[in-house]
């Protein structure tokens, strides 16, 4: 895979990214063209290398682009992490960031408030989902399974 072309982190700096999120963290900036890097990433690993079906595939980038966006607006942070791991009949991406707050998943029936949508688009798509804290930050991940797709 090629490397994201210069990203632009906090103060202009190019951020040093690979573009290959199942080989380690990929790091992008807390701006939100930075969801369209994911789904990127996301889609180039899904479809292109794995060879995985296209419904997947499009689930998976849909809920990564909302975890990121997540991310962007609420961790408060000048950078966040995409990681993408495939084990036996699973794949599993993580948005990494810096912020200990707990995401949090509002009820349905909210049709006109678009904020709050998107882990509501994780908890109906998702096979499992959730948050994990890291010593410095959080991961809230979701799982989908390869098989009976």
């Amino acid at each position: 895979m090629r490397d994201v072309m210069g990203v632009s982190g906090p103060g202009g700096a190019t951020v040093d990214t690979t573009s290959d999120p199942s080989a380690g963290e990929v790091r992008l900036p807390a701006r939100p063209e930075s969801a369209a890097t994911v789904r990127r990433l996301t889609r180039d690993l899904l479809r292109d290398h794995w060879l995985l079906p296209r419904q997947l595939t499009e689930d998976a980038v849909q809920l990564a682009a909302e975890l990121a966006a997540n991310a962007v607006q609420h961790a408060g942070a000048h950078s966040f992490g995409l990681l993408v791991r495939r084990r036996r009949g699973w794949i599993r991406v993580e948005i990494r960031d810096p912020s200990r707050a707990l995401p949090c998943l509002l009820p349905p029936g909210r049709e006109l408030d678009l904020n709050g949508r998107g882990l509501f688009l994780v908890d109906a798509l998702a096979d499992r989902w959730g948050v994990d804290l890291l010593p410095r930050g959080k991961s809230t991940w979701f799982e989908l399974r390869l098989s009976g797709r």
